[in-house]
């Protein structure tokens, strides 16, 4: 029995026919017959925006999907190793959030004997940190209104699925420990 494709990249074959104007099953079987699971990301991305007119963010999503359906790549994968991110909404202004992650006193506070690096920050914005294992993790905040914001690790550059799920279920536990910390 061949399995109903309804669903990849986190995306549902609705939503990519409304936004590009096919279904996943039509787009894998025109994919498929482009000769695309020999075709490198980038590729198969240049060939829905060239060919058919995909606009960028969603010719990434269907290039994703694709690889996901015909097994060329697995969940949280990207060129570059595997990328997780979590989020989590908290009780605090998003200044505090963004206080708590910078200063280095405040941080040890909610994620102790941690030592890592600050590449860039953007107040009360965004936080590019090198973690101490070479991978990076990305921090952004988003205000939702003024005593509550919304803060999303991203975590990249992982080496394998394991290692993915091994920091999604480390990120969810230590926003949920940030998340005590700012609503004392």
């Amino acid at each position: 029995m061949k399995r109903k494709v309804d669903k990849f990249g986190g995306i549902g074959s609705a939503a990519v026919a409304k936004a590009t104007g096919r279904t996943w099953a039509e787009w894998l079987g025109l994919l498929d017959k482009a000769g695309a699971s020999k075709m490198s990301h980038r590729e198969i991305a240049q060939r829905l925006q060239s060919r058919h007119k995909v606009p960028d963010w969603w010719a990434q999503m269907v290039a994703v999907g694709y690889e996901q359906a015909r097994g060329l790549r697995v969940k949280h994968q990207k060129s570059d190793g595997f990328e997780i991110s979590v989020t989590k909404t908290m009780g605090a202004p998003v200044d505090r959030a963004f206080a708590a992650w910078k200063d280095g006193a405040l941080r040890e506070k909610w994620l102790p004997r941690t030592p890592l690096t600050v590449r860039k920050a953007t107040p009360h914005k965004s936080i590019r940190i090198l973690w101490p294992d070479g991978t990076t993790l990305s921090v952004n905040f988003w205000p939702k209104g003024p005593l509550k914001c919304q803060v999303v690790p991203q975590h990249g550059k992982l080496a394998t699925p394991e290692a993915a799920e091994k920091m999604k279920a480390y990120w969810i536990e230590k926003l949920e420990s940030l998340r005590t910390f700012l609503e004392k």
